[in-house]
């Protein structure tokens, strides 16, 4: 069934991705005697090679379709985490870093084409349900991985993380056999839709010259501006939760595990149902909404800050239902108002420069919170709330430039 096959790619790569993540730079440092400085600027530098990525994605995605490129994206990951098993000096790193990096940002820069052509193939579910499945499957998939991973190298032999390495190339060949299962077919034009507010027109887009006309095209480039800071929030939990448990609560250290792991498991129980329930709503009311729980949510880790005893612990997780609900909120809404606000002909150009709104969000997010946690313990939770107020103000300003179908309640598209 092509529908199974793509929810199996998408939690087969996520797990694969899950797997390395704890060990993203510990692996080398205990398999090679390269200095950790050294492995730092090397895995920088292979990151910094992935950056142009989505420009030529999108034109690839148009061009010859997405589901190739999402294919090749998943088999280059697959040989670098092999490479990995074998490489122990700077050159080799490096080349299979730079190669793991590339196929995740072609992948990334796809592969919401690829569902959204996929939606408009089954029309058995909206591109809303279609990413919140997305989301579902990263988010448990991640989880399990890490946790797998976890267990597989608690006792620290090398063995352990060649084995890490060689179950990451399974779970992304897998994957790409999975996704190849899915009937090849062309894009098809947006189907027909009930009667209802007029819709964007399409624009004929020809080859790179479509970037020129995405550019100028401002209600779509400030959405991707917007969406950075709805990005910049998403990554808030993962990125300063460990650091604020121990420094700013002085918290158990199975607290922060137990905080991520209640998340995953309630954005896989809640992602499907809420975004069904908020089909009757516009989509940029949603981002709006999703904005007020983030804003609530740091309010809330600014305040524990001044707490003390055991209800700071019961706040913290609290709080975070309000932080999850919002990322269940934001990351369908978000990436289904991009879809309809791309012209047909150039959807994974358009698409492939949204995902340029996540990794602006990757680049800022570590120096947000380092720097504002040096000032003082509440205040990057502080500021957090601050910008997610402006983002809904933003938003209500940019849905009047917006196509109203676009925008419209995501039960009508």
């Amino acid at each position: 069934m092509p529908s199974a096959a793509l929810v199996c790619s998408l939690l087969l790569t996520s797990v694969g991705s899950g797997l390395f993540l704890p060990l993203s730079i510990v692996y080398f440092t205990v398999l090679t005697d390269v200095p950790l400085t050294v492995l730092g600027i090397l895995l920088g530098a292979a990151n910094a090679v992935a950056i142009p990525i989505p420009l030529w994605a999108g034109v690839l995605a148009d061009r010859y379709g997405a589901r190739r490129l999402v294919i090749g994206a998943q088999l280059l990951q697959a040989l670098s985490f092999l490479a990995y098993a074998w490489v122990d000096e700077p050159v080799g790193i490096f080349l299979a870093s730079a190669a793991g990096a590339v196929g995740v940002r072609f992948y990334w820069s796809s592969i919401f084409t690829l569902i959204a052509d996929h939606a408009d193939h089954h029309a058995s579910a909206r591109k809303d349900i279609w990413y919140a499945r997305a989301n579902i499957a990263r988010t448990v998939g991640i989880g399990a991985g890490g946790l797998v991973t976890g267990l597989l190298v608690a006792d620290g032999r090398p063995g352990a993380y060649h084995a890490v390495a060689y179950a990451c190339f399974a779970c992304f060949a897998l994957a790409a056999l999975a996704l190849a299962a899915v009937p090849r077919s062309s894009r098809p034009s947006r189907p027909s839709r009930p009667p209802g507010p007029p819709r964007r027109p399409e624009q004929p887009v020809p080859g790179l010259v479509g970037y020129r006309a995405l550019v100028k095209d401002r209600a779509f480039m400030g959405l991707t501006a917007l969406n950075s800071l709805f990005a910049l929030s998403t990554l808030m939990l993962g990125l300063a939760l460990p650091t604020f448990v121990t420094a700013a609560m002085t918290g158990p250290g199975w607290l922060t595990s137990a905080v991520l792991v209640g998340n995953a498991i309630l954005i896989a129980l809640l992602g499907s149902t809420i975004t069904r329930r908020l089909a009757p709503y516009r989509r940029t009311r949603v981002l709006c909404a999703a904005a007020g729980l983030w804003s609530g949510w740091g309010l809330a880790l600014a305040a524990v800050t001044q707490g003390h005893g055991a209800w700071p612990v019961a706040a913290l997780v609290a709080s975070t239902l309000l932080f999850t609900v919002a990322e269940v909120m934001h990351a369908p809404a978000s990436m289904a108002l991009a879809a309809e606000l791309s012209p047909a002909q150039a959807r994974g150009r358009y698409l492939a420069v949204f995902q340029y709104s996540f990794v602006v969000a990757e680049i800022i997010a570590p120096v947000f919170f380092t720097t504002l946690f040096g000032v003082g313990h509440a205040v990057p939770f502080l500021v957090l709330g601050v910008v997610n107020v402006a983002a809904i103000v933003c938003t209500l300003r940019l849905e009047r430039h917006l196509a109203p179908g676009a925008c419209a309640p995501s039960g009508t598209s």
